[in-house]
């Protein structure tokens, strides 16, 4: 009894921990949000959101490995717990870096 006790609970533990940015699906943002800007106005709107694509990748991979510590340390997933994870804001960077790439591509921009 105990052992499937102990194994639950790890394995909900585990479950329960912030995925690597790679892991994430981007969310499906309409290539028409983009499409009434300039290809030099959707270029500076690329590089903005790249950036912010990068800056909470690397705030959830720190929040990936605080959890991975946290759960082997303590046995709770620590950065998932207390708001660490930034799965969402992730996925829609991503989202919208493709939308902005596929309105890119259907301009002919260069």
């Amino acid at each position: 009894m105990k052992f499937r006790l102990i194994a639950l609970a790890s394995a909900l533990a585990v479950s329960s921990c912030a995925k690597r940015p790679d892991a994430i699906v981007p969310v499906d943002i309409p290539m028409a949000a983009y499409s009434n800007q300039s290809c030099q106005g959707l270029a500076q709107e690329l590089m903005k959101e790249q950036a912010n694509l990068a800056a909470v990748s690397k705030q959830q991979n720190q929040a990936a490995t605080g959890d991975a510590i946290g759960v082997f340390l303590v046995g709770v997933p620590a950065s998932s717990t207390f708001g660490g994870d930034k799965e969402g804001q992730v996925a829609v960077s991503k989202g919208k870096v493709n939308a902005i790439e596929s309105s890119i591509k259907a301009k002919g921009c260069k």
